[in-house]
């Protein structure tokens, strides 16, 4: 079973920096793709951004830019780096991946559909005030 534990969250203010760390166990050594995603207080999850294995990454358009993906594929482990945070930006942020050798799928489709991932971490709050 895969599981996985983020870290990193914490409470900044407007234009500050935060990085977001994901720890995956379970996995050996199959293809995957993991991602980021969040929910603020009173609206639905949504989407930061998704990474296949191969480096691939899609991100939300309003967040291009600001937030950027990337992974340590040996380690397991995948990072969201957040610049220039706004109160906007103030949600809990879940990590997420698809099971070993699955069907490719774009990392975009995932990014926008709502059961696109099989794995979820229980999330880590990130509060901007202004």
């Amino acid at each position: 079973q895969v599981q996985l534990v983020e870290s990193g969250g914490g409470s900044v203010q407007t234009g500050e920096s935060l990085r977001l760390t994901c720890v995956a166990s379970g996995y050996t050594g199959g293809s995957h793709s993991m991602g980021w995603f969040r929910q603020a207080p009173g609206k639905e999850r949504e989407g930061v951004a998704v990474i296949d294995d191969t480096g691939i990454a899609s991100y939300a358009d309003s967040l291009k830019g600001r937030f950027t993906i990337s992974q340590d594929n040996s380690k397991n482990i995948l990072y969201l780096q957040m610049n220039s945070l706004a109160p906007e930006d103030t949600a809990m942020y879940y990590c997420a991946a698809t099971k070993e050798n699955g069907d490719y799928v774009p990392p975009h489709w995932r990014l926008e559909a709502k059961n696109g991932m099989d794995y979820w971490g229980k999330g880590t709050l990130v509060t901007v005030s202004s």
